[in-house]
């Protein structure tokens, strides 16, 4: 698989968020992905997760999440001075900005003429809180959360009172969240609270827990788990699989049957 990356410069309100692509070079129709970023934005592992998810047959755009506070381009390195930059943003970022880089990022991807306009999202950490979000937006079919934060705290975004377990009735697509029982970030309490509001608005998604700490997939630094990290690829690329190609087509099936 030869891949092509770039990146584009999306406007929204809160000014230009630079966004970068990766797809396969061959050319063709192919469903979108947005990946979401750890608060360090979009790093070597980040772009090391795209460049897999591109090489199953995904146009993948990356978003700085925190565009509005640095230059375009800047990434934070895994030191405690970028984590604690990244988590200030956290919390000085709008919410409804949030929404609106995802819904800007989905926009783009199904304005490309190669995107077949079947869309899923896939975040990691804060990305897959924002991954979480991503799926209220009906465009979305499939979404991805790894051990996502501050879903159970409601402290996303300015104000630090978010609306996420509220609004999940409004996820139509299926979901795949996955945790770490180590994580100290999504204590066992919170777990249970995301689990017990999903199941009550009767949302479709699978629940994955492993022997883990927090950041266990990332391959950098002392936590990366090399065999969890391909056991949960493997379960996202077949839900990507199964509601963005197979789902397709499922789709064309109906719509030619109904014309006969």
């Amino acid at each position: 698989m030869i891949l092509k990356e770039d990146h584009v410069d999306l406007e929204t309100a809160k000014g230009t968020m630079r966004t970068y692509r990766v797809r396969p070079a061959h050319g063709g129709k192919m469903p979108g992905l947005v990946l979401f970023s750890e608060i360090f934005q979009v790093t070597g592992p980040i772009l090391r997760t795209a460049r897999l998810l591109a090489s199953q047959g995904y146009i993948v755009a990356v978003p700085e999440i925190f565009h509005e506070f640095e230059p375009l381009g800047a990434a934070f390195p895994y030191t405690p001075e970028g984590t604690d930059k990244g988590n200030r943003y956290k919390i000085e970022k709008e919410l409804s900005s949030y929404d609106e880089d995802a819904r800007v990022a989905l926009a783009h991807l199904k304005s490309l003429p190669e995107c077949t306009g079947r869309l899923g999202c896939i975040g990691i950490c804060i990305g897959g809180h924002l991954s979480f979000r991503c799926a209220m937006n009906p465009d979305v079919s499939a979404a991805v959360c790894f051990y996502a934060t501050d879903i159970h705290k409601r402290s996303l975004g300015k104000g630090m009172k978010d609306n996420s377990l509220d609004r999940i009735p409004e996820i139509k697509g299926e979901l795949l969240m996955i945790w770490g029982k180590q994580d100290p970030h999504v204590p066992q309490a919170g777990r249970d609270l995301v689990y017990r509001s999903l199941v009550e608005a009767g949302t479709n998604f699978t629940w994955h827990e492993f022997n883990a700490e927090h950041a266990f997939i990332r391959d950098e630094g002392h936590r990366y788990n090399a065999t969890l990290a391909q056991i949960c690829y493997g379960m996202a690329f077949e839900l990507f699989q199964r509601k963005l190609y197979a789902g397709e087509q499922a789709a064309s099936k109906a719509g030619t049957e109904a014309r006969h």
